[in-house]
């Protein structure tokens, strides 16, 4: 079944089921990938977004190659891919060796970095973030590279504006979104000496029933905990909606590279949305903090353009999630941090 707003479910009963909706692909992701020839591999497919995002491809393409590399540190990911007709490859992207021994796929999704305790290790941020994206770089110059980055490599702004747009020059806080700034600096430089066509994939908070602001927001009241509003707007998406994005880009790639901004196309209060979400939890949200005038904002007008609005709406992601958070069902226990101000993670 192709996924279209009307094949939508009212609520996602169990992980099977969630897992199946976020692999299930639109009618306009088959019709973009099919302009693409060649295998895709993904690069860094063991975290939160990439097994999504390798199903789907599987899906849109059965007959083709889907090839997921990681060092696959949880083995139940890569069985999980496997099942599903994904190709696995164990590799270390530190290793150079091992990068360059990777087969030469002609489309490369590259999701490999390092958020979450990025201030504990700061050289191996750096390496994760940089150095590796230099290496892969070089080692796959004649593929189409869609690279992951974030919209945090944006400065702070105004939360009364549209966000920042493409056009706005990176100037983040805290060394974790500058080591971003460096993975898409090499990402570009090596597009340029090498014309390797590419999209940089500026991501804001995509939202997964088990993890995601939503998510954040909803345990939190359940849980009767304080909700800093001081960082009072988000934008953020369907992790199903960004995973295609990420996959038609490789049908429209720049040389040399080039940013494109992916989120939700809404600039939302996370006041309004605890609120909400605490009226259909039955649970009176804890509010603490005041509003800033700046937020971390993208205008992803660029995204809508190319491929239009998401398939999945806020209002829809709100009730799926206080379902979901209601039924005390799996969290993947990993906070997205979306009201950190100062780029500490």
């Amino acid at each position: 079944m192709l996924l279209t707003h009307d094949t939508l479910p009212d609520i996602i009963p169990d992980v099977a089921s969630l897992d199946d909706l976020l692999c299930r692909p639109s009618q306009p992701l088959i019709d973009d990938l099919q302009k693409v020839d060649g295998d895709i591999m993904i690069l860094g497919v063991a975290g939160k977004m990439g097994p999504t995002l390798a199903g789907l491809a599987k899906a849109a393409l059965p007959q083709r190659r889907i090839i997921g590399v990681a060092r696959f540190s949880d083995a139940g990911t890569e069985a999980w891919l496997k099942s599903r007709g994904i190709e696995t490859i164990q590799c270390d992207l530190l290793d150079q060796a091992a990068i360059k021994s990777l087969p030469k796929a002609p489309n490369i999704v590259f999701m490999a970095g390092r958020k979450f305790g990025a201030e504990g290790d700061l050289s191996l941020t750096w390496a994760m973030n940089a150095h590796v994206p230099a290496l892969v770089a070089q080692a796959f110059a004649k593929s189409r590279i869609v690279a992951f980055s974030t919209g945090c490599v944006y400065p702070f702004v105004p939360v009364n504006g549209k966000g920042a747009s493409e056009a706005v020059p990176p100037d983040p806080p805290g060394e974790y979104a500058q080591s971003c700034v460096g993975r898409e600096r090499m990402f570009e430089y090596f597009s340029r000496q090498f014309s390797t066509p590419g999209r940089l994939f500026r991501l804001n908070y995509a939202i997964d029933m088990r993890y995601g602001v939503l998510h954040d927001i909803a345990t939190r009241i359940l849980g009767g905990k304080p909700i800093d509003v001081s960082l009072g707007h988000v934008n953020f998406i369907w992790q199903g909606d960004a995973s295609a994005q990420a996959l038609r880009c490789l049908a429209h790639c720049d040389t040399p590279t080039s940013p494109i901004n992916v989120s939700g196309h809404e600039i939302l209060s996370v006041r309004d949305l605890a609120a909400t979400i605490g009226a259909r939890l039955g649970r009176e949200p804890v509010i603490i903090g005041t509003e800033q005038p700046t937020a971390w904002l993208t205008d992803t007008s660029q995204a809508v353009k190319l491929f239009g609005l998401p398939l999945v709406d806020t209002g829809r992601l709100i009730a799926w999630t206080a379902d979901w958070v209601a039924r005390s069902m799996p969290s993947l226990g990993k906070p997205t941090k979306y009201e950190v101000r100062d780029g500490r993670y």
